[in-house]
């Protein structure tokens, strides 16, 4: 009856309710989105870091080094000499050592030079066929696949640099040779093979061979669990292109699988290193930056350096979001208090039928909750909504995405018991004149 009585009352004028249901709902949808996305900002942020120690590349900014070559959202700082990286990578001090290659892209997504190693630090296991042996063997992410339709067997040419609309290298045509399982990391955006097809793809030649050679950082895993090992490559229907001469479905390669060939003027873009010895951690980015061309960034401490950025332009809207709640607080409060006047005459006849102050007390409060909890929902889902538009734009130009089915139940459930506080307060000096109404006084002054 109570709640009934307080529903036909919140509807009664809608401009009112209307006016605070819509500052409830903003302030709750700014909180909401604010909550989603930087937890899963920093989610994803730290799960792409882990196992990276420090990343060796070219002078510059340390942040667009990190930026470029762990998250792939920006252009990397320069080029380095493989030779001089390679006295780093077998530095004692060194457990695992990952070479980067930056080279085109195909249709916005970037093709990367790596080793296997790279497919293991991320967890990824292979969906179908098998990993890149051989230069310009491919193995492309789950969202490539899913977004670009590519098939096992299918032929591409890859366009020079970031920009979709670059140059295209039709020298050499990459051919997918596996397809990865979904990791949730920035992995499953990129297209990878080994070092020595972008050092080929960039050289400018076009070499005949009797037979294919095996790339330098090739080095493939037997028989691991999750990844599989066919020499049987299977066709798709994809995008169809001229293969470089020689035997069909081979590329032929200039480098030979001998880890001491001579790599002259060869150039990779970074290192992705983890220390056995944390005192490499420690002592290398002094060392590399006052004895090298390089510099040694650390992960951990841009990232942080990142967030610290980040977590105050988070509060400052934070700040706003909680200012609106107020405000909306503060036109429930004047809602309630204006009405009161008008409401003493239908209190007095309720408390004639037999209403308890209490009861009265409760009709007061329960119509502030109700408007929260309208304002509440609401604000849930445009959260949400605002969530999956950011998650689409990111998505296209940094290949980032976001959940907006996430529920983060202690930060929200903690917004919803502010949300239902705000009302409470609100409600409280209208509830308490009702709880005090004098019922003779009223009836006379009728």
């Amino acid at each position: 009856m109570i709640f009934k009585l307080a529903w036909r009352n919140i509807i009664f004028k809608p401009l009112n309710t209307l006016l605070s249901v819509v500052l409830l709902t903003a302030s709750v949808a700014i909180i909401t989105l604010l909550i989603l996305l930087q937890n899963q900002f920093e989610d994803k942020f730290n799960s792409n870091i882990e196992g990276v120690d420090l990343v060796l590349g070219a002078k510059g900014s340390p942040l667009q080094l990190i930026l470029s070559s762990v998250y792939q959202v920006d252009a990397p700082t320069g080029n380095i000499s493989f030779d001089s990286a390679k006295v780093w990578m077998e530095h004692p001090y060194v457990e695992k050592a990952i070479p980067l290659a930056f080279g085109d892209n195909y249709k916005g997504f970037k093709i990367l030079g790596t080793t296997t190693d790279y497919l293991e630090k991320y967890q990824l296991t292979l969906n179908k066929g098998k990993l890149f042996k051989h230069n310009f063997d491919v193995v492309v992410g789950s969202q490539v696949a899913e977004k670009l339709n590519l098939k096992l067997g299918d032929a591409f040419f890859g366009a020079h640099g970031h920009a979709e609309q670059g140059e295209v290298h039709d020298s050499y045509a990459y051919k997918v040779v596996g397809i990865a399982n979904e990791s949730g990391k920035v992995a499953d955006n990129l297209i990878l093979c080994n070092i020595p097809s972008v050092w080929q793809m960039h050289a400018g030649h076009d070499h005949d061979h009797d037979h294919d050679h095996e790339a330098e950082f090739t080095n493939p895993p037997h028989g691991e669990e999750g990844h599989v090992h066919s020499d049987d490559e299977e066709h798709g229907h994809g995008e169809t292109v001229n293969l470089p001469r020689g035997e069909e479905g081979h590329i032929h390669s200039d480098y030979e699988n001998d880890m001491s060939i001579d790599t002259p003027n060869m150039d990779i873009t970074s290192v992705l290193i983890k220390f056995r010895n944390k005192m490499g951690f420690v002592m290398w980015p002094n060392i590399i930056a006052q004895n090298t061309n390089m510099q040694a960034a650390s992960p951990a401490v841009e990232i942080n350096r990142l967030f610290t950025l980040f977590g105050v332009g988070i509060s400052g809207l934070q700040y706003l979001a909680y200012a609106i709640m107020f405000i909306s607080g503060l036109s429930i409060f004047i809602a309630l208090y204006n009405t009161l006047k008008e409401r003493k005459y239908e209190f007095a006849l309720l408390r004639v039928q037999g209403a308890k102050r209490s009861q009265l007390l409760i009709l007061v409060l329960l119509e502030s909750i109700l408007l929260c909890i309208v304002g509440f929902i609401f604000g849930t889902i445009l959260g949400r909504v605002g969530l999956y538009v950011l998650s689409t734009l990111s998505e296209s130009e940094f290949k980032m995405n976001f959940d907006p089915f996430v529920f983060h139940w202690k930060q929200e459930g903690l917004l919803l018991i502010i949300t239902l506080l705000v009302g409470v307060l609100a409600a409280a000096i209208p509830a308490i004149k009702a709880y005090t109404l004098n019922l003779s006084k009223t009836l006379a002054n009728a």
